[in-house]
Protein backbone atom coordinates (compact mmCIF):
# COMPACT_ATOMS: atom_id res chain seq x y z
CA UNK A 1 0.00 0.00 0.00
CA UNK A 2 1.17 3.89 -0.75
CA UNK A 3 1.98 5.63 3.18
CA UNK A 4 1.63 9.23 2.41
CA UNK A 5 3.13 11.30 5.90
CA UNK A 6 3.49 15.22 5.49
CA UNK A 7 4.98 17.59 8.03
CA UNK A 8 4.58 20.85 8.80
CA UNK A 9 5.29 24.31 11.48
CA UNK A 10 2.24 25.51 11.41
CA UNK A 11 3.15 28.32 14.09
CA UNK A 12 -0.69 28.17 15.77
CA UNK A 13 -2.68 25.26 14.67
CA UNK A 14 -5.90 27.11 16.09
CA UNK A 15 -4.97 30.70 14.32
CA UNK A 16 -4.11 29.02 10.94
CA UNK A 17 -6.50 25.80 11.17
CA UNK A 18 -8.13 27.89 7.46
CA UNK A 19 -4.87 26.91 6.37
CA UNK A 20 -4.34 23.20 7.25
CA UNK A 21 -7.63 22.94 5.89
CA UNK A 22 -6.72 24.24 2.59
CA UNK A 23 -3.96 22.06 2.72
CA UNK A 24 -5.50 18.86 4.27
CA UNK A 25 -8.13 18.92 1.29
CA UNK A 26 -5.82 19.73 -1.40
CA UNK A 27 -3.66 16.82 -0.83
CA UNK A 28 -5.53 14.41 1.48
CA UNK A 29 -2.05 12.72 3.62
CA UNK A 30 -2.15 9.97 5.12
CA UNK A 31 -0.74 11.59 8.23
CA UNK A 32 0.03 15.22 8.98
CA UNK A 33 2.47 16.12 11.84
CA UNK A 34 2.32 19.69 12.87
CA UNK A 35 5.15 21.32 14.99
CA UNK A 36 4.63 24.54 16.86
CA UNK A 37 0.98 24.14 17.86
CA UNK A 38 1.13 26.16 20.27
CA UNK A 39 -1.92 25.37 21.97
CA UNK A 40 -2.85 23.06 25.65
CA UNK A 41 -3.61 19.85 25.03
CA UNK A 42 -7.68 20.67 26.22
CA UNK A 43 -7.89 23.45 23.92
CA UNK A 44 -6.85 21.54 20.88
CA UNK A 45 -8.91 21.91 17.52
CA UNK A 46 -9.69 17.72 17.43
CA UNK A 47 -13.26 18.16 16.55
CA UNK A 48 -12.19 20.17 13.64
CA UNK A 49 -9.86 17.47 12.08
CA UNK A 50 -12.65 15.10 12.76
CA UNK A 51 -14.99 16.55 10.47
CA UNK A 52 -12.46 16.53 7.82
CA UNK A 53 -11.86 12.68 8.13
CA UNK A 54 -9.22 13.26 10.53
CA UNK A 55 -10.15 10.76 13.94
CA UNK A 56 -7.04 9.68 14.77
CA UNK A 57 -4.57 12.14 16.48
CA UNK A 58 -1.71 12.03 19.40
CA UNK A 59 -0.73 15.27 21.07
CA UNK A 60 1.51 17.30 23.21
CA UNK A 61 1.12 20.49 23.82
CA UNK A 62 1.25 23.59 26.13
CA UNK A 63 0.04 27.07 26.63
CA UNK A 64 1.32 29.37 24.04
CA UNK A 65 5.10 27.79 23.09
CA UNK A 66 6.22 24.54 21.53
CA UNK A 67 3.63 21.46 20.82
CA UNK A 68 3.30 18.87 18.24
CA UNK A 69 0.48 16.74 16.84
CA UNK A 70 -0.04 13.54 14.59
CA UNK A 71 -2.96 13.79 12.81
CA UNK A 72 -4.18 10.67 10.85
CA UNK A 73 -7.07 8.82 8.90
CA UNK A 74 -6.18 6.02 9.88
CA UNK A 75 -5.91 4.26 13.49
CA UNK A 76 -3.04 3.81 15.55
CA UNK A 77 -1.68 1.27 18.02
CA UNK A 78 -0.17 3.42 20.45
CA UNK A 79 1.74 6.99 21.23
CA UNK A 80 4.44 7.94 23.17
CA UNK A 81 5.79 11.12 24.07
CA UNK A 82 9.78 11.25 24.59
CA UNK A 83 11.27 14.26 26.70
CA UNK A 84 15.19 15.66 26.30
CA UNK A 85 17.18 17.52 28.55
CA UNK A 86 14.92 16.86 31.40
CA UNK A 87 12.21 19.65 30.18
CA UNK A 88 8.61 18.76 29.48
CA UNK A 89 8.72 21.41 26.72
CA UNK A 90 6.25 19.20 24.20
CA UNK A 91 8.78 18.31 21.53
CA UNK A 92 8.34 14.61 20.69
CA UNK A 93 5.29 12.88 19.84
CA UNK A 94 5.11 9.35 18.04
CA UNK A 95 2.73 6.94 16.74
CA UNK A 96 2.49 3.46 15.84
CA UNK A 97 0.22 2.13 13.13
CA UNK A 98 -0.50 -1.78 12.06
CA UNK A 99 -3.09 -3.72 12.05
CA UNK A 100 -5.89 -1.53 12.69
CA UNK A 101 -4.28 0.34 9.63
CA UNK A 102 -4.01 -2.81 7.64
CA UNK A 103 -0.49 -2.90 7.64
CA UNK A 104 1.50 -6.47 7.83
CA UNK A 105 4.20 -4.32 9.97
CA UNK A 106 4.79 -1.91 12.52
CA UNK A 107 5.54 1.45 11.21
CA UNK A 108 6.54 4.15 14.35
CA UNK A 109 5.95 8.28 12.68
CA UNK A 110 8.15 10.36 14.90
CA UNK A 111 7.21 14.22 14.99
CA UNK A 112 9.95 16.42 16.15
CA UNK A 113 10.08 19.98 17.04
CA UNK A 114 13.71 20.77 17.62
CA UNK A 115 14.82 23.88 19.74
CA UNK A 116 15.70 26.69 17.68
CA UNK A 117 18.70 28.22 19.55
CA UNK A 118 18.12 31.35 19.52
CA UNK A 119 20.37 34.06 17.50
CA UNK A 120 23.82 34.16 19.09
CA UNK A 121 25.65 30.82 18.12
CA UNK A 122 28.23 30.37 21.55
CA UNK A 123 26.39 28.32 23.95
CA UNK A 124 28.43 29.94 26.83
CA UNK A 125 26.40 33.13 26.53
CA UNK A 126 22.68 31.79 24.67
CA UNK A 127 20.96 29.01 26.86
CA UNK A 128 18.87 28.89 24.02
CA UNK A 129 21.70 27.46 21.51
CA UNK A 130 23.58 25.36 24.26
CA UNK A 131 19.66 23.88 25.06
CA UNK A 132 19.62 23.05 21.29
CA UNK A 133 23.25 21.43 21.44
CA UNK A 134 22.56 19.11 24.21
CA UNK A 135 18.69 18.50 22.69
CA UNK A 136 20.95 17.31 19.09
CA UNK A 137 23.23 15.39 21.47
CA UNK A 138 20.40 13.14 23.06
CA UNK A 139 19.15 12.88 19.30
CA UNK A 140 21.56 10.63 18.76
CA UNK A 141 21.42 8.42 21.65
CA UNK A 142 17.64 7.92 22.60
CA UNK A 143 15.62 5.10 22.46
CA UNK A 144 14.36 6.51 19.14
CA UNK A 145 17.45 5.96 17.15
CA UNK A 146 18.32 2.97 19.20
CA UNK A 147 14.98 1.48 17.66
CA UNK A 148 15.85 2.59 13.89
CA UNK A 149 19.33 1.24 14.39
CA UNK A 150 17.70 -1.87 15.33
CA UNK A 151 16.09 -2.11 12.42
CA UNK A 152 12.14 -1.04 13.27
CA UNK A 153 10.29 0.68 10.34
CA UNK A 154 10.02 4.44 11.21
CA UNK A 155 9.76 7.80 10.02
CA UNK A 156 11.03 10.88 11.74
CA UNK A 157 9.79 14.17 10.51
CA UNK A 158 9.52 17.72 11.81
CA UNK A 159 11.10 21.38 12.35
CA UNK A 160 14.40 19.89 13.49
CA UNK A 161 16.08 23.52 13.13
CA UNK A 162 19.03 22.66 10.89
CA UNK A 163 20.17 23.39 7.51
CA UNK A 164 23.07 20.53 7.04
CA UNK A 165 23.76 21.13 3.18
CA UNK A 166 25.23 23.58 1.76
CA UNK A 167 22.65 24.34 -0.31
CA UNK A 168 19.95 23.67 2.23
CA UNK A 169 20.65 27.91 2.72
CA UNK A 170 20.58 30.49 0.63
CA UNK A 171 24.41 31.49 0.81
CA UNK A 172 26.45 28.88 2.64
CA UNK A 173 29.42 31.47 3.42
CA UNK A 174 27.02 33.68 4.83
CA UNK A 175 25.48 31.24 6.80
CA UNK A 176 28.35 29.76 8.74
CA UNK A 177 27.60 32.10 11.62
CA UNK A 178 24.06 31.51 11.68
CA UNK A 179 22.26 29.69 13.79
CA UNK A 180 21.04 26.93 12.32
CA UNK A 181 23.83 26.57 10.02
CA UNK A 182 26.88 26.80 11.96
CA UNK A 183 29.37 23.71 11.77
CA UNK A 184 28.80 22.51 15.20
CA UNK A 185 25.35 22.76 14.74
CA UNK A 186 25.50 20.61 11.20
CA UNK A 187 28.18 18.23 13.06
CA UNK A 188 26.06 17.32 15.79
CA UNK A 189 22.84 16.97 13.77
CA UNK A 190 24.77 14.25 11.04
CA UNK A 191 25.95 12.66 13.80
CA UNK A 192 22.24 12.08 15.08
CA UNK A 193 21.51 10.61 11.61
CA UNK A 194 23.95 8.78 11.32
CA UNK A 195 23.81 7.57 14.74
CA UNK A 196 20.03 5.99 14.14
CA UNK A 197 21.48 4.94 10.23
CA UNK A 198 18.33 7.35 8.96
CA UNK A 199 17.93 8.19 5.41
CA UNK A 200 17.38 11.49 3.76
CA UNK A 201 14.65 11.36 2.18
CA UNK A 202 14.53 14.56 1.20
CA UNK A 203 17.82 14.73 -0.51
CA UNK A 204 17.16 11.65 -2.34
CA UNK A 205 14.71 13.31 -4.77
CA UNK A 206 16.65 16.69 -4.63
CA UNK A 207 20.50 16.82 -5.49
CA UNK A 208 22.90 18.19 -3.29
CA UNK A 209 24.11 20.59 -5.72
CA UNK A 210 20.05 21.81 -5.60
CA UNK A 211 18.84 24.35 -3.97
CA UNK A 212 16.17 22.67 -1.51
CA UNK A 213 14.18 25.28 1.15
CA UNK A 214 11.00 24.83 3.95
CA UNK A 215 11.54 28.01 5.34
CA UNK A 216 10.91 31.88 4.58
CA UNK A 217 11.46 34.62 7.12
CA UNK A 218 8.86 37.13 7.99
CA UNK A 219 11.43 39.72 7.95
CA UNK A 220 11.50 39.22 4.53
CA UNK A 221 7.34 39.66 4.15
CA UNK A 222 6.98 41.44 1.02
CA UNK A 223 9.55 39.90 -1.35
CA UNK A 224 10.24 36.27 0.16
CA UNK A 225 9.84 35.08 -3.32
CA UNK A 226 11.91 37.37 -5.05
CA UNK A 227 14.73 36.69 -2.85
CA UNK A 228 14.80 33.59 -1.66
CA UNK A 229 16.59 33.60 0.81
CA UNK A 230 15.63 30.41 2.47
CA UNK A 231 16.66 27.52 4.54
CA UNK A 232 15.97 23.62 4.73
CA UNK A 233 14.67 23.69 8.62
CA UNK A 234 12.23 20.80 8.01
CA UNK A 235 13.37 17.02 7.11
CA UNK A 236 11.76 13.56 6.72
CA UNK A 237 14.19 10.44 7.66
CA UNK A 238 13.51 7.30 7.24
CA UNK A 239 15.25 4.43 8.95
CA UNK A 240 17.18 1.70 7.07
CA UNK A 241 14.39 -0.95 7.05
CA UNK A 242 12.49 1.69 5.17
CA UNK A 243 15.34 1.65 2.43
CA UNK A 244 13.79 1.71 -1.00
CA UNK A 245 10.32 2.71 0.28
CA UNK A 246 10.13 6.13 -0.46
CA UNK A 247 7.99 6.99 -4.18
CA UNK A 248 8.07 10.82 -4.15
CA UNK A 249 8.91 13.64 -2.44
CA UNK A 250 7.11 17.53 -2.73
CA UNK A 251 7.91 21.01 -1.05
CA UNK A 252 4.69 23.02 -1.16
CA UNK A 253 6.35 26.53 -1.11
CA UNK A 254 2.93 28.20 -3.02
CA UNK A 255 1.39 28.03 0.92
CA UNK A 256 3.83 30.26 2.37
CA UNK A 257 1.90 33.00 0.17
CA UNK A 258 -1.09 32.31 1.42
CA UNK A 259 -3.08 34.83 3.74
CA UNK A 260 -1.57 35.04 7.24
CA UNK A 261 0.64 31.95 6.25
CA UNK A 262 3.46 30.09 8.53
CA UNK A 263 7.01 30.72 7.76
CA UNK A 264 7.70 27.25 7.09
CA UNK A 265 5.96 25.31 4.54
CA UNK A 266 4.31 21.92 4.39
CA UNK A 267 6.68 18.62 2.78
CA UNK A 268 4.89 15.37 1.73
CA UNK A 269 6.57 12.39 1.36
CA UNK A 270 4.74 9.27 -0.11
CA UNK A 271 5.93 5.51 0.81
CA UNK A 272 5.19 1.84 -0.51
CA UNK A 273 4.74 -0.26 2.48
Amino acid sequence: MTFSVATWNINSVRLRFPQVKRFLARFSPDVLCLQETKCPDDKFPLNDFKKLGYEHIAIHGQKGYHGVAVIARHPFEDQTRNFFCGKNDARHVSVTFERKAKLDKPLTIHNFYVPAGGDIPDPSLNVKFEHKLRFLDELATCSVAQDAKKGTRAILVGDLNVAPREHDVWSHKQMLKVVSHTPVEVEKFEHARNAGRWIDVMRGFVPDDQKLYTWWSYRAADNWKQADRGRRLDHVWASSALEGAAQSMKVFKPSRGWQQPSDHVPVIAEFAL
